[in-house]
């Protein structure tokens, strides 16, 4: 762990926190040892001096009696005495030896009853304290030591794990020069801000992708797509410098034009996630502009629908009309397509055999089918495109006749 690194941080703060709650905990102790042992001197002293005062003219009956009567009963049976300070669960609370003579004093506990312990000249007695009433701070500050060093503890785990993002996330931004944008680095439900930095730096690198794809799908569509103008452009070449010809020629390279301005659409609607102008336009005029894009002729397509309003994105919706005219006459058995209307839906129909895969194996780049001249790029445009002007495409395969529906988006679902 790095010294510069918040994780190595956090943990030095952490010992040292423990370090200072310990020293506290051994301070606290000390203190209340201290306390509890000027208390058994002052409550048993004045005892013991006058236990040792009647030593000397030995114990009477009502000098016994008298113990009694302020709540201590004295021992001198050596054995009896034997059977108290020998006992295992006997605990010594305190001690005091004298330096010179060697007389003991002890202050002993078992089974909740404090004994007073005196050694002298070789005599011993004990005295029970009937009226014991010990101090239990020692267990209130094992408590408080407990729950401050759990707390303490519990503070260290939960920052290491709201952290522990940034170090998923350390890695993955390293990750991202070998275009790897796919990952997962954090809980979406989550509102700290940790979380929030790692869901937006995910939102960043989502991008990224959507901007790769779209370079993508730019350098093989154009290839693709300026194929045939270009075959178009070779073959007038070839002809005869006529006006009608040169007319040709010129309306090749507008069309041209029109298709590099048509991927910069492309990669725009695909790498982007803004919302694109909408306005009114008629289906026919949509249909119109698909077709002039196609550089083919109007009989293939044959129209049978009503002429509806479309609120939509003129230049990128006549793309992916586009798209979908050029896919339905490319597979069609018999060279032409219908295009109609139910309701709301613009339908694109052709005869031919149904989709090899599910519809939205095609919405992937580069989805590969039989068609080895196909570069995969068509359904995903469209779907990019429809998805932008807030439609979604459905496909339907009935009676040797594939219809691909375009439908309004009614919720987030899309149903």
């Amino acid at each position: 762990m790095k010294k510069e690194s918040i994780f190595f941080t956090i943990t030095v703060s952490f010992i040292l926190s423990l370090i200072l709650v310990v020293a506290s905990f051994l301070i606290l102790i000390a203190h209340n040892f201290k306390v509890n042992e000027e208390k058994y001197l002052d409550k048993y002293i004045p005892v013991v001096k006058m236990v040792t005062r009647q030593e000397r003219m030995g114990f009477t009956p009502e000098f016994m009696e008298s113990l009694k009567e302020i709540n201590y009963e004295l021992f001198v049976d050596i054995k009896a005495i034997n059977v108290i300070t020998y006992n295992p669960k006997t605990k010594v609370f305190f001690e005091r030896i004298h330096p010179k003579h060697h007389d003991i004093f002890r202050v002993l506990h078992l089974n909740g009853n404090n004994y007073i312990y005196l050694k002298r000249k070789g005599e011993t007695v004990l005295l029970k304290d009937l009226e014991t009433s010990n101090s239990i701070t020692h267990i209130y500050i094992l408590l408080i030591f407990g729950s401050l060093l759990a707390m303490v503890v519990l503070v260290y785990l939960i920052t290491l794990r709201k952290l522990m993002p940034l170090k998923i996330l350390k890695e993955k931004v390293t990750t991202l020069g070998d275009e790897n944008f796919d990952f997962e680095c954090c809980d979406n439900t989550k509102q700290d801000e940790v979380s929030l930095l790692a869901q937006e730096f995910k939102k960043s690198a989502q991008k990224l992708k959507k901007i790769k794809e779209a370079r993508n799908v730019f350098i093989r569509n154009i290839m693709h797509e300026l194929k045939t103008p270009i075959t178009k452009g070779k073959f007038l070449v070839q002809l005869p410098q006529t006006q009608e010809n040169n007319e040709k020629m010129k309306h090749v390279f507008e069309r041209l034009e029109s298709l590099i301005n048509e991927f910069g659409s492309i990669e725009e609607v695909i790498a982007s996630t803004k919302q694109f102008d909408h306005a009114n336009y008629f289906l026919n005029d949509i249909v119109d502009n698909a077709i002039d894009i196609l550089l083919i002729d109007e009989e293939l397509v044959c129209r049978e629908f009503e002429n509806i309003k479309l609120d939509v994105n003129f230049k990128l919706f006549s793309i992916a009309v586009k798209n979908l005219i050029d896919n339905a006459l490319k597979y069609s058995s018999d060279g032409k397509m219908v295009i109609k209307t139910d309701h709301e839906e613009i339908v694109f129909e052709n005869h031919g055999n149904s989709l090899e895969y599910e519809l939205d194996n095609y919405f992937e780049p580069f989805f590969k089918n039989s068609d080895k001249s196909s570069f995969g790029l068509g359904l995903y445009i469209v779907n990019s495109i429809l998805k932008a002007n807030g439609y979604r495409l459905k496909y339907t395969y009935e009676n040797e006749i594939n219809r691909f529906s375009i439908v309004k988006q009614r919720d987030s679902h899309g149903v």
